[in-house]
């Protein structure tokens, strides 16, 4: 019995592969469509994918376009070809406005989108792109059963592009460069109020004012100093428990010795 199913499946399967070169060869558009569908249903797509785009120039402006085109771009979409699926989703949505699938393209296309974006550390642009086709399908389909995800996916999105600013400004402090560290976190608080990353945030840019300070000229030393008192106070109001306190709280003391320098003086 095992020994007769192998031979049914190889059978199939050599069946499947003579129907799929006799189409690709054949000038019937009809019989790419249809071989092309099987083979998709099959989890085939990159074969599939071969036969759509050779029907397709054959098919337009007739009724099974709308099919194929939506089928060609879903092919590419379980392929993981994220670059394609998304053109071709969008370019259904474009032709075919008051599709049954219009929905699905369009959600497809937003998360073709999502898939290209890179991580953290590197250029953003598809991340900003995939927020934009996020927002717009949700605009489109508020009500949507795919509205949990989106707002999972933009959360996800949002927190990469909040680390990428994050982690922009801690590089600053690490090479030294002080002025410009404490200039992303006041740009990062801003831009990202309820970060999670806030509390390390707010020690890094008390940091960054300590240091700046500590290696100051003569003149600009006072000046500096103070700012760092007062963003060890604005750290410490916030955050009275955390695990960068002690750290911070070396460092002001610091800081005040310094200035009392300042006040003997005067």
């Amino acid at each position: 019995m095992k020994n007769i199913f192998y031979i049914l499946v190889l059978l199939l399967t050599f069946s499947s592969c003579n129907e799929y070169q006799k189409a690709i060869k054949s000038e019937d558009a009809a019989e790419k469509y249809k071989v092309g569908e099987e083979l998709y249903k099959a989890g085939k797509y990159a074969k599939a994918n071969r036969l759509f785009e050779q029907a397709i120039p054959q098919f337009r402006g007739k009724p099974q376009a709308e099919r194929l085109m939506y089928l060609n771009a879903d092919a590419s979409y379980q392929m993981d070809q994220y670059y394609v699926s998304g053109y071709h989703f969008e370019r259904f949505v474009s032709a075919y406005p008051k599709s049954t699938k219009r929905e699905e393209a369009l959600f497809k296309a937003a998360k073709s989108y999502y898939h290209l974006s890179p991580v953290y550390s590197k250029d953003q642009e598809d991340t900003y792109s995939a927020l934009e086709k996020l927002q717009e399908y949700i605009n489109i389909y508020p009500e949507s059963t795919n509205a949990k995800e989106v707002n999972t996916l933009v959360k996800e999105l949002d927190f990469k592009l909040e680390k990428k600013s994050f982690e922009t400004a801690k590089q600053y402090n690490r090479i030294s460069d002080y002025k410009a560290s404490i200039a992303a976190i006041d740009h990062f608080v801003l831009d990202f109020a309820g970060t999670s990353l806030r509390e390390e945030a707010l020690y890094i840019r008390f940091d960054s004012a300590f240091q700046l300070a500590s290696k100051s000229v003569e003149y600009k030393k006072k000046v500096r100093l103070e700012a760092v008192v007062d963003y060890y106070n604005n750290f410490k109001k916030y955050y009275a428990n955390s695990e960068f306190l002690e750290d911070a709280t070396t460092k002001y003391e610091n800081a005040l010795e310094q200035l009392e320098q300042y006040n003997t003086k005067s």
